[in-house]
């Protein structure tokens, strides 16, 4: 799956520390969103979307492969 959430933050300006304190997940967790190793659930998903103003579909895409 891939994200735009490296570059929400950065617009943002949100580090990935604050991120995560927002949402109540760590910050490797985010890293881990960010580097595609990870995939979020529904739930962390629309934290995420709510944070940024943006819909799921904005941050979060899917690949051919998902």
């Amino acid at each position: 799956m891939k994200n735009r959430l490296k570059i929400e933050r950065a617009v943002k300006n949100l580090t990935q520390d604050d991120l995560a304190k927002q949402i109540g997940v760590s910050r490797q967790t985010i890293n881990s969103i960010e580097t595609g190793r990870y995939v979020p659930s529904t739930v962390l998903a629309l934290k995420i979307s709510d944070i940024f103003e943006k819909t799921v579909n904005e941050i979060f895409e899917l690949e051919n492969s998902d």
